[in-house]
C-alpha cells in the first residue's frame, strides 16, 4: 500500500470529507475522475488500484479543496470550503522556493512537494479564506514568488506524492515534506499587502523603494518592536493592536501573532537559545490554545524570528 500517498492524504483533508481523485494518462489520451469520501480514497484496495493505475501510465492527482457532500463533478460550484492555498513553481524552481522559505512574508508552508526536478508544488493549510479572497491571494503569491499564474481555481488538482509523475522519461517520483503542521490565516499573507516588496526579493533586490509608502501591516510590526524594546507588556500591545485592526479578518489572531513574532525576534537580539524562545512562547498562550497547537505555534514563530534575526545580521 502507498503509505506516503496515504498520509498525505490524511493530513490534507479533515474525516468525512468528499474528494476529488484525477487519473490522467498522456498516451492514449484518458481522463478518469473519481469523487470519493476521504475514507474510501484510504482504504487499502483504493489505493492499490490508484498505484496500479499509476504503474500503467496514469498521473495520480487531487483537488486540492473539500467538494460538497453529495457532488458528482469537481465544479467551482461544487467546491465545499478553502482549505488549501498552493503555489506551483516551475522555473527557476530551487532558487524561487529558497526565497519562498526564507521571506517572512508568508508562513510556513505545510507541505512541499517536489514534482519533478526543480519543480515544486507548495501548500498551506488554511482556514478564514472565501474563494474570492483565496483566488486573489494566489494571483499575489504566484506574482511575488514566480509561481504560475494561470493556478488560482478553488477547484484546481495537485499532484500527491508517493505516486510517478508519468509526464517524464523516466519517470519522476513525486516525493513531499511537511515544514509545519500550523494552519494560517489570511493575515499571514502579507504579499497582499506588500507585495512589491516581495517581488523586489524574487528579484534578487531586498531594498526597498524610497517612494514605496509602509503598509498598515510594516507599521504594526515597527510599532510592536519599538513598545516591546521599551519593555511594554506584551499582554497589553496584544489587546491595543486588535482593538486598532478590526479590519483584519481576525484582529485578535493577528495581534497576537505580530507580537509573539516581535517578542521573538527581541529575545534572539538579547541572545536568549531557541529553546528558551519556543517555552516563552508556549507559556504565554498556553491558556488559549491546545497544548499541541500551542507548541507547534512556537517553533513555527520561533524558527521565523530566528530566521529575521539572521538576515539582520547578515545584512
Amino acid at each position: 500500500m502507498n503509505e506516503i500517498a496515504k498520509d498525505f492524504l490524511a493530513r490534507c483533508f479533515a474525516p468525512g470529507s468528499t474528494i476529488a481523485l484525477l487519473l490522467r494518462t498522456e498516451i492514449p489520451a484518458k481522463t478518469q475522475q473519481r469523487v470519493v469520501t476521504l475514507e474510501q480514497a484510504l482504504a487499502r484496495r483504493y489505493l492499490g488500484w490508484l498505484t496500479h493505475e499509476n504503474h500503467n501510465g496514469a498521473n495520480v492527482y487531487v483537488a486540492a479543496n473539500p467538494l460538497r457532500i453529495g457532488s458528482r463533478k469537481r465544479t467551482k460550484d461544487n467546491i465545499a470550503s478553502v482549505s488549501h492555498l498552493y503555489l506551483d513553481i516551475d522555473e527557476d524552481g530551487d532558487a524561487r522556493l529558497a526565497t519562498l522559505r526564507a521571506s517572512e512574508y508568508v508562513p510556513i508552508p505545510t507541505a512541499i512537494l517536489s514534482t519533478s526536478p526543480g519543480k515544486y508544488q507548495v501548500l498551506w493549510r488554511v482556514e478564514g479564506f472565501d474563494f474570492e479572497t483565496q483566488e486573489f491571494t494566489l494571483k499575489q503569491l504566484a506574482t511575488a514568488f514566480g509561481g504560475d499564474p494561470a493556478c488560482t481555481d478553488c477547484n484546481r488538482v495537485l499532484r500527491i506524492p508517493g505516486f510517478l509523475n508519468r509526464k517524464y522519461s523516466p519517470a519522476h517520483c513525486v516525493t513531499v515534506e511537511y515544514p509545519s503542521d500550523a494552519i494560517s490565516y489570511p493575515s499571514d499573507f502579507r504579499p497582499l499587502e506588500d507585495g512589491p516588496l516581495a517581488t523586489q526579493l524574487v528579484r534578487g533586490n531586498a531594498r526597498r523603494s524610497t517612494a514605496h509608502k509602509d503598509s498598515h501591516s510594516e507599521q504594526d510590526w515597527s510599532w510592536a518592536c519599538h513598545e516591546l524594546a521599551q519593555g511594554k507588556d506584551a499582554a497589553k500591545l496584544t489587546h491595543e493592536l486588535a482593538s486598532r485592526r478590526a479590519d483584519k479578518p481576525n484582529p485578535v489572531y493577528y495581534a497576537q501573532r505580530t507580537v509573539d513574532v516581535a517578542s521573538a525576534r527581541q529575545w534572539f537580539l538579547e541572545g536568549a537559545p531557541i529553546g528558551d524562545v519556543i517555552t516563552m512562547l508556549s507559556e504565554r498562550r498556553r491558556f488559549e490554545l491546545p497544548s499541541a497547537l500551542c507548541a507547534a505555534r512556537a517553533r513555527e514563530i520561533a524558527a521565523t524570528a530566528q530566521r529575521m534575526v539572521a538576515r539582520r545580521k547578515l545584512a
